[in-house]
C-alpha cells in the first residue's frame, strides 16, 4: 500500500469514526491492518496521535501545555485500577499523550507492547487510540458549532 492510500485510509477511520459510521471507520482501520507491516502500523498510529494532538491544542487554545510553558500533557485514572482493567483503553491514553509531549521513545515502547500482546489486544489498543481521537475530533466540531473553541 503506498503512502497516499495509508493518508486516506487514516482520514477516512478518524472522520468516519468522528461522524460515528463505526462501520466505515473499521473497514479503513482494517485495510490499513491487512496490508500494513508493524512500522507502517506504527506509523497509523503515529498518525492517529497527530489528530488527537491537533485536536488537543484547538480544544484548549493558549492553555495548552507546552515545552514553551513548561507544561505537559498527562493523564490520570479517575477510577484506580481503570488501566488495568482496560489495557486497550489505557494504551490509547498513554500512546496519545506520550505522542502529544513528543515522547517518541515512550510511543514505541507502548506500541511494542501491545503488539508483542498480539491478536485480540494488539487490535483492540489500535481500535481504542482510533476512537479516542475520533472523540476529540467530535467534541471539537461540537465546541466549534456552538462558538466555543478557545482563541
Amino acid at each position: 500500500m503506498n503512502n497516499d492510500k495509508t493518508v486516506a485510509l487514516i482520514q477516512q477511520a478518524i472522520g468516519s469514526a468522528a461522524q460515528g459510521d463505526i462501520g466505515t471507520a473499521a473497514r479503513a482501520l482494517e485495510t490499513l491492518g491487512q496490508n500494513s507491516d508493524n512500522n507502517r502500523m506504527y506509523g497509523v498510529c503515529c498518525a492517529i496521535a497527530t489528530a488527537g494532538t491537533h485536536t488537543l491544542r484547538l480544544l484548549y487554545g493558549s492553555q495548552a501545555p507546552t515545552a514553551e510553558n513548561g507544561a505537559m500533557w498527562a493523564t490520570t485514572e479517575l477510577t484506580p485500577g481503570a488501566f488495568a482493567a482496560d489495557p486497550a483503553e489505557a494504551f490509547a491514553m498513554r500512546f496519545l499523550v506520550a505522542y502529544s509531549n513528543g515522547d517518541t521513545d515512550t510511543c514505541m515502547a507502548l506500541f511494542e507492547t501491545a503488539l508483542r500482546a498480539g491478536g485480540e489486544q494488539y487490535v483492540a489498543s489500535v481500535c481504542a487510540l482510533l476512537t479516542a481521537v475520533a472523540r476529540l475530533v467530535r467534541l471539537a466540531l461540537d465546541e466549534k458549532a456552538a462558538g466555543r473553541l478557545p482563541s
